[in-house]
């Protein structure tokens, strides 16, 4: 049975004219004919009743219509998917990302997202960088959301939009008045650090402390930078965090910006250089557009320098988690 002869069947069965249904099918009326006995002789049932003046349905060709008529309109349902999927339309794509983000500006790009693409599912995936990457390289997830630049011979990273580093401090603390601190001013007191080994964020930090010639006093290790702010506001101490996670927590902590001005956090889309799923192209297409919309609308806010952390430049070397 071949599928030409099920749509010249049910076409047959809507038109019940052979000169009408070759016509639509734009196929003389002999293979048609012959097309219908095959099918027939292949079933082994009489599908239809004809002679010179007229052709109808037998009770079995109307039975095998309705089931014919489901058939091809699941194909059909199947081919636009399937075309929709080739064009980054439909789908699915598994992003990685730590808990930080889901504070920042990524929660509007999903929705963003989801809006111009409803048929594609959206597969969120916390987990700390370093698993990122693998999980990246092992193809169980198509991007990592990174404050970590990565560029090697499998992974590729492009830039999404700012997050400049600033210091959250207790309400309490007697910098938290300032808009803008030195890094020296905080070698007094205690620090809320994220882990090293699993954030390049962490490492990046610590090497910009070193370089100012600031030792932390590290009274707690965590793994996320929520935990650290909620420290934060309990009073343990102060954290070097990415902005964009302090706006949550509002009036309960205070946030300076850094004195020293040698680059800004960002946010990074890392990627296999192989490509991956078409819906993956869509998705940073959309990121793309809300880093433009975010740097201008920063441009806009906040005309003076981007604050950062003497030493390394965060905008061009390993970002946060």
């Amino acid at each position: 049975m071949e599928l030409r002869q099920l749509r010249y069947f049910a076409v047959l069965a809507e038109e019940l004219n052979f000169t009408r249904a070759a016509a639509r099918l734009h196929i003389s009326q002999p293979p048609l004919s012959l097309q219908i006995a095959q099918l027939e002789r292949e079933l082994d049932v009489r599908l239809f009743d004809r002679n010179n003046r007229r052709v109808v349905l037998t009770e079995a060709g109307e039975a095998f219509l309705n089931d014919v008529r489901i058939t091809l309109g699941r194909l059909a349902d199947a081919t636009s998917r399937a075309r929709d999927v080739e064009q980054g339309l439909a789908g699915r794509i598994e992003i990685g990302l730590s808990g930080s983000h889901f504070m920042g500006p990524v929660p509007a790009l999903i929705a963003r997202y989801k809006q111009q693409n409803p048929q594609v599912s959206v597969l969120l995936n916390e987990m700390n960088p370093a698993a990122q990457l693998e999980a990246l390289r092992g193809h169980r997830i198509d991007v990592s959301i990174s404050r970590s630049k990565v560029d090697d011979e499998l992974l590729q990273s492009m830039p999404l939009w700012p997050d400049p580093v600033v210091v959250a401090l207790p309400t309490a603390h007697p910098l938290a008045g300032r808009a803008r601190v030195d890094l020296s001013a905080l070698a007094d007191d205690n620090f809320v650090v994220l882990r090293q080994e699993t954030s390049g964020f962490a490492r990046l930090l610590a090497q910009a402390c070193a370089q100012a010639g600031l030792l932390p006093r590290v009274v707690q290790t965590v793994a996320e930078v929520p935990a650290q702010l909620a420290l934060v506001q309990a009073g343990l101490g102060v954290a070097l965090v990415p902005r964009s996670t302090c706006e949550h927590f509002g009036e309960r902590i205070a946030v300076c910006e850094l004195s020293a001005s040698v680059g800004q956090g960002m946010v990074y889309a890392v990627t296999r250089r192989e490509g991956g799923r078409r819906a993956l192209d869509p998705f940073l297409h959309a990121a793309a557009e809300m880093g433009q919309e975010l740097r201008r609308d920063r441009r806009g806010r906040r005309p003076r320098k981007a604050a950062g952390l003497s030493g390394p430049a965060v905008s061009e070397g390993e970002g946060a988690g």
